[in-house]
């Protein structure tokens, strides 16, 4: 039951803090204007959340953790552009909720936040490059891992930036990812392609 409250509470506080930050600015928004929403004092607020950044980006440790889960689970035969095709869709695109398209706004409207996610997203790149090289030792090194992780993950996020800036709603913007994702898997399947080719003649 305590843990139930305790999840409650925590969601309360990133509705109420995305609800503040929408109608105030995120700058302008308070510690305490938030912990009011859930209804506890400043100072329990910090027993969920290290500052306001971090309600922000609430997710991200969950959705990298279960990303990195997909990469240590490969099925049989798959080939890391497959692999990586099975945890866009299992670890992205199908948690995805109401809340991204809001969030991705509020981010590029604060200096800091865009600081955050930067740092968020090297390391991320960094995890999942290291997770499909274990994965797949034989067919990529660290380097070359490195590179198909870079590669899908730019597509993504120009993507999504070319898309809100001409303005598309969240259906629009959703589409342009997948698109994205498609070219750049496209490639890196094709690259697994011509190396099984060149091992067997």
């Amino acid at each position: 039951m305590r843990e139930r409250k305790k999840l409650r509470t925590r969601k309360a506080l990133i509705a109420g803090a995305l609800r503040l930050f929408h109608d105030k600015g995120f700058d302008e928004t308070t510690v305490a204007e938030i912990a009011a929403t859930a209804d506890i004092s400043a100072r329990t607020f910090f027993s969920y959340f290290e500052s306001k950044d971090d309600i922000v980006f609430y997710d991200a440790h969950a959705r990298l953790q279960r990303s990195l889960d997909l990469l240590g689970r490969r099925a049989p035969g798959e080939s890391a552009g497959e692999l990586l095709r099975r945890v866009l869709e299992q670890s992205v695109f199908s948690v995805a909720d109401d809340t991204d398209f809001d969030r991705a706004r509020l981010i590029e409207s604060v200096p800091a936040l865009q600081a955050r996610e930067l740092h968020l997203l090297f390391d991320t790149q960094r995890r999942l490059a290291h997770a499909l090289h274990r994965a797949c030792p034989a067919e990529v090194d660290l380097v070359e891992a490195a590179a198909m992780v870079g590669a899908l993950v730019g597509a993504i996020k120009m993507a999504i930036a070319a898309s809100r800036g001409r303005g598309d709603d969240p259906g629009a913007t959703e589409e342009a990812v997948r698109r994205a994702a498609d070219l750049a898997l496209a490639g890196l399947n094709s690259r697994d392609g011509n190396r099984a080719a060149a091992r067997n003649p």
